[in-house]
């Protein structure tokens, strides 16, 4: 199985690790891509009033625009310890052991704008693009991922992908028909008994899922495992419309 999770806005500084390297990451062959997008992230640095227009940048965000200069240089971390917010709190991979990690780092995809999607061990910097950013001199960021990120998954063909990412982030890379796959919406009952889909709580309740997930390091080759698993976990998971999987919070 493997998992898709979307980055986070926000991220850790810094990091140790040497500056990124595109062959190290996961599916090299969207090594030019990558190259694309960093390119022109890194030269929208160049002009500061553009940047904070396309990158959506409020008055106190204006010191991104440096850190995106910086991306080819700048130290690097695991993309899982990366980022923060609510559903990587709830994920605390800092605070798992070697053996949840390193399951992580065979089983989760973290699916950044300017890398595409990363291994959760992954080295990657700090950086500001979202997926609906526009960049100088390349087409919006769905027509430059989509269709690659699409045949990478298909010529990876796991068994079964779990897709955890935001509907923004689908965008730029569906998982192909030939994968056998199911997208997970977090919902919760309502007074009335209907279900309605959750915000905050939507990504508190990915961030523990996996978090189970890379603790107990289940055996899952489909949608059928998942929910056996689910179920065996007293988790509330069950089959909404047509290649959906609602888990309750």
């Amino acid at each position: 199985m493997l998992i898709l999770l979307p980055p986070s806005e926000t991220k850790h500084p810094g990091g140790s690790g040497a500056p990124w390297d595109a062959a190290s990451l996961a599916f090299p062959q969207l090594a030019p891509e990558r190259a694309a997008v960093v390119d022109a992230l890194v030269a929208l640095s160049a002009a500061p009033d553009d940047a904070v227009r396309r990158l959506k940048l409020g008055a106190r965000q204006h010191g991104e625009i440096a850190v995106n200069a910086a991306l080819r240089t700048a130290p690097t971390m695991p993309a899982v310890d990366r980022y923060t917010g609510v559903l990587y709190d709830a994920l605390d991979a800092a605070s798992l052991d070697a053996r949840a990690r390193r399951w992580l780092g065979a089983h989760v995809l973290i699916h950044s704008a300017p890398f595409g999607p990363v291994s959760a061990l992954d080295a990657i910097p700090a950086y500001r693009l979202g997926a609906t950013a526009s960049l100088p001199g390349l087409p919006a960021l769905r027509r430059v991922w989509s269709s690659a990120v699409s045949t990478a998954l298909a010529d990876a063909a796991p068994a079964f992908v779990l897709d955890l990412r935001s509907e923004a982030y689908v965008g730029l890379g569906p998982v192909p028909a030939s994968v056998p796959s199911a997208y997970v919406r977090v919902v919760s009952p309502g007074p009335d008994g209907a279900v309605r889909a959750l915000n905050h709580f939507n990504k508190h309740a990915k961030g523990a899922l996996i978090r189970r997930l890379a603790t107990e390091r289940p055996r899952i080759g489909s949608e059928s495992g998942f929910v056996r698993w689910a179920e065996q976990s007293s988790l509330q998971v069950r089959r909404g419309d047509a290649g959906e999987l609602q888990l309750f919070a």
